[in-house]
């Protein structure tokens, strides 16, 4: 009994694929509406009675004349008293984008071929005073503008009842770049005694070439519920789709005008900001941070051009790399560029750092403008003396130019947190043996100078103690190593100044070497500090300035051999 009900199912299911394998009988073309106005759109449907492929369909005609959406294809079989059908159906959305007659082209279908429609498309204004349930309204706030200038442009989605759902898509433009700015926003509004509600968005055209451009309307997509319907309620509510597009918008954009020899930078609004620390007076050696900002309103951040740097040959510059941003402000792009510098002054004295000008071009008077910080006058002084502290010259003070966190010359021990009482104990000690140590030098220095006539016209010795060669180069080896840049830029000011005491300047060390091998290294020390340098290790350059201490003492003391006799006699 199972093997012929089985062998009748198969008989029969040939005999269906037989009947259904049959060629196309017919193909008819139709429209939902016409007329039609010019932001709605058309459903085309075509539907194919018999077997038909289902891409069968080739809407590449339709392009001439509509935007072409997305086509739909289905088919549905039916048996009926061992009698098949089949149908096969395609549709597609058209939207028209201006007023006319046009022609449907009539399509081949496996054969068979449809009937060619006409279409009336007609203006948004010809509805016979009848208000519209839905419609796109576009509108940009300049039809001309330069390249790279910023375009506001505005959509409103008007709904005269809720929607089920939908999309809303960008508008298009060729050769420029289209972004939203803002949030949504929604609102009511009474149009024509009908109540909207009404959806706006914000989007920025910035064109990237000149000449005539068409931006394209957006498309909206949505469903609503039937207007003929008895069943409002439930879970299989009846819908119907809706398409609506905006209008499209001609807009010129103007090239670059004759004569700019310039970076383009289009806008209405361009100003340049810095940071400059508090007083203008400044130390030899250590640095000013300076920050300086390119603002510009109406363009994207890609349009800045580099913030331009003159300085006085006497500073040192370190620096940072740029940083670009863009924000919205009420619906227009803001860029921005900052550029920050760490500057170090290697010469005394008064200087002029000269103004700094960003040419830019005036999109609402159509004239060139500059954006300007004033020139500045810095007074630079000389690093004040250092001064060591150490074992055989006390001292309760530390230089003016010493900051009480840097490495000290010599090996200080450190003192832990004491009251005041342990404090003072350590004081009394501390001027006992001070004492003593006065004692003990004048002992030697009576003894020493028992033979000799000490001439009263002598010039008293200065009480200012000066730091000799060893310490000074202690000093700035203790720098190095602690990767104190600041401090290790006047220590070796002052320890170079003993090879060349007449001095009054700046000192470098390719001056006191027949080889420039420290200043390099010296160099790409301080930029690991204030720059964009990276310094993997100090070792190489400790290295090398000891070497060359060497070389340089050995070289001086050769060049005053001759004197040391003078001064000496036996």
């Amino acid at each position: 009994m199972t093997r012929n009900l089985t062998s009748i199912l198969f008989v029969f299911s040939l005999l269906v694929s037989q009947v259904v394998r049959a060629d196309v009988d017919s193909v008819e073309a139709s429209i939902s509406a016409n007329p039609v106005m010019v932001d709605e759109a058309i459903r085309l449907t075509i539907v194919a009675r018999g077997d038909a492929n289902n891409n069968a369909f080739d809407s590449s005609p339709l392009m001439q004349d509509f935007v072409v959406g997305r086509t739909k294809v289905s088919s549905q079989t039916s048996i009926v008293n061992f009698s098949t059908s089949q149908t096969t159906t395609w549709t597609t959305t058209l939207f028209p984008r201006k007023e006319g007659t046009f022609v449907i082209p009539a399509f081949t279908i496996e054969g068979k071929q449809t009937q060619p429609i006409r279409v009336r498309v007609v203006p948004v204004d010809n509805n016979q005073g009848q208000a519209r349930k839905y419609y796109v309204t576009t509108e940009v706030n300049h039809t001309e503008a330069y390249l790279n200038q910023q375009l506001l442009y505005t959509v409103k989605l008007h709904l005269a009842s809720n929607i089920e759902r939908g999309s809303l898509q960008a508008p298009e433009m060729p050769n420029a770049e289209i972004a939203q700015i803002g949030e949504d926003k929604q609102y009511t509004d009474i149009i024509n005694g009908q109540r909207y509600q009404i959806i706006e968005r914000n989007f920025a055209v910035i064109p990237q070439a000149s000449g005539e451009f068409i931006i394209r309307g957006p498309v909206f997509g949505g469903e609503v519920l039937a207007a003929n319907t008895n069943q409002r309620f439930g879970l299989f509510n009846q819908t119907e789709e809706i398409s609506r597009v905006g209008p499209d918008i001609t807009v010129n954009i103007k090239p670059i005008p004759q004569g700019i020899d310039y970076d383009w930078l289009p806008s209405e609004l361009v100003r340049i900001d810095e940071e400059w620390p508090q007083g203008e007076n400044f130390i030899v050696g250590e640095p000013i941070t300076r920050a300086i900002t390119l603002t510009a309103v109406g363009i994207t951040e890609a349009v800045l051009p580099e913030i331009p740097s003159f300085y006085p040959p006497h500073f040192k510059l370190y620096p940072d790399q740029s940083n670009t941003a863009s924000v919205e402000r009420d619906n227009t792009l803001i860029a921005q560029r900052q550029s920050s510098l760490a500057i170090i002054p290697t010469q005394e004295g008064s200087f002029v750092l000269p103004e700094i000008t960003v040419p830019w071009f005036n999109t609402a008077t159509g004239k060139t403008e500059y954006a300007s910080l004033p020139p500045r006058t810095v007074s630079v002084s000389p690093a004040q003396a250092q001064s060591l502290t150490e074992t055989t010259v006390p001292s309760t003070t530390l230089p003016n130019n010493v900051d009480p966190a840097a490495p000290s010359p010599t090996q200080v021990e450190k003192t832990g947190e004491t009251g005041a009482p342990l404090f003072w104990i350590y004081v009394a000690i501390g001027a006992l043996l001070l004492w003593v140590a006065t004692l003990v030098v004048l002992i030697v220095v009576i003894k020493r100078n028992k033979p000799h006539v000490v001439s009263t016209s002598a010039k008293a010795p200065s009480t200012e103690h000066q730091l000799s060669e060893s310490e000074s180069f202690k000093y700035l080896i203790t720098c190095i190593k602690q990767n104190n840049a600041q401090r290790a830029s006047q220590a070796a000011t002052d320890w170079l100044r003993h090879f060349s005491p007449q001095s009054t300047g700046p000192l470098r060390f390719a001056a006191f070497a027949e080889t420039s091998e420290v200043q390099p290294l010296f160099d790409e020390f301080m930029g690991s500090k204030y720059g964009n340098g990276k310094l993997s290790s100090s070792s190489q350059l400790l290295s090398t300035l000891k070497q060359a201490r060497k070389q340089w003492l050995e070289q001086t003391k050769s060049n005053k051999g001759s004197r040391l006799s003078q001064l000496y006699p036996n």
